[in-house]
């Protein structure tokens, strides 16, 4: 009889290098794994790979002045308006220094009370009590630090107002607003620094009468002067490298998935499913930050892990319909190929496949000191009624 179901394990990797062979280190370091703990593995097992051991693998990387002169080119004015970034030194500090060096004025538009994944720029109950409206009040950096006193990031102590400014060397100006129409007034060419709701942002820049507006999208989609490059999403979900450099997300990720999967079924003789995974999306509740600053959770997974999971709900059966096990067990085994609707998945997570397994191996990598980029996910594609 089944005791035990999902198990996620990360596995350890040695450090990679720009062109190593990560599908066989990869493959090599799950099958050690199993064979130094003893466990086997199983058809539709999960190997997931962060997006940053490919990127470094790929040698995806690119300087700041590699940012500035794309910049320069596809917004040669020099008068650069940067709407909605997100707050953080990882991610937008490297982006903003290569912008601001491909820029002679540049203006910096950032939302309150928090960015777009959550990161705060003043307490909402503050804002509350100032009595302002975030849809409509507007600040210079002066009017709300003079309204507001000096922000402070609860986790970081940052002040990114300042952060910001400093890394430009004192050439942005920041002004506070969530309607990035507001940058007009300043600039009227527009790069848009969100992430998720960047599409909507263009539009409504283009409809309200701007020059030229790009995403970070946009910037690095093509290589410069062989630098590394994505041609999908640009500058989104890059990291901060060194001093002068970032790593971007990595490329070919579709291509790297069903090649690592093909070896560990040569290794194993089993059936296992990949994915690259980034951000996993999901909310700290606490901090209210909503983790996933990665354009999309995983950019490249096999084709077992499409869709959504088609299940059911086990406590309403337990509460509603029967309490045998027997019962519930015959249910699961002959439930209908599409839930969707019905009343037997009602309270069942409708969000893909791809994502509840790269926030799980998100999760089980960490992203700190653990060393394990590689996740082993076994059992996730199991249920109740199976022995």
């Amino acid at each position: 009889m089944r005791t035990v179901g999902t198990i996620s394990r990360g596995i350890r990797a040695p450090i990679i290098k720009q062109g190593d062979d990560l599908v066989e280190i990869t493959a090599q370091s799950v099958i050690s794994a199993a064979k130094a703990e003893g466990f086997s593995l199983r058809d539709r097992d999960v190997v997931g790979v962060t997006e940053s051991l490919l990127a470094r693998a790929q040698g995806n990387y690119a300087t700041l002045q590699n940012i500035a002169d794309d910049v320069r080119k596809k917004l040669p004015s020099g008068k650069i308006g940067i709407t909605l970034p997100i707050l953080s030194r990882n991610r937008f500090s490297q982006m903003l220094k290569g912008i601001s060096m491909g820029a002679d004025e540049l203006y910096v538009q950032l939302a309150y009370p928090d960015d777009e994944v959550g990161n705060p720029l003043i307490d909402l109950d503050t804002l509350e009590e100032k009595g302002v409206n975030p849809y409509t009040d507007t600040f210079t950096a002066e009017e709300f630090v003079a309204k507001f006193g000096k922000p402070s990031h609860p986790f970081t102590g940052i002040d990114y107002i300042d952060c910001y400014r400093e890394i430009t060397g004192g050439k942005a100006k920041i002004i506070i607003a969530n309607d990035p129409r507001e940058i007009l007034k300043y600039a009227k060419d527009v790069i848009c620094a969100d992430i998720h709701s960047r599409f909507r942002s263009k539009k409504k820049l283009i409809e309200a009468g701007a020059n030229k507006v790009i995403g970070l999208d946009e910037i690095l989609n093509t290589s410069v002067d062989g630098s590394g490059f994505h041609p999908q999403y640009g500058l989104l979900g890059s990291n901060l490298a060194t001093g002068n450099t970032i790593k971007l997300f990595p490329r070919e990720a579709q291509e790297f998935a069903e090649k690592l999967s093909a070896r560990l079924s040569e290794l194993s003789g089993k059936s296992v499913e990949v994915l690259v995974y980034g951000d996993g999306a999901f909310k700290d509740p606490v901090g209210g930050i909503w983790e996933l600053a990665d354009p999309v959770v995983s950019p490249g997974f096999t084709k077992g892990l499409e869709g959504i999971p088609n299940e059911i709900k086990i406590k309403y059966f337990a509460d509603n319909v029967s309490d045998e096990e027997l019962a519930i067990k015959d249910f699961i085994k002959n439930k209908k190929s599409d839930l969707k609707g019905d009343m037997a998945s009602q309270g069942t997570t409708p969000r893909r496949i791809i994502d509840l397994l790269g926030s799980l191996c998100d999760l089980t990598s960490g992203s700190g000191d653990k060393g394990t980029p590689i996740v082993l996910v076994q059992g996730y594609f199991d249920s109740y009624a199976e022995e």
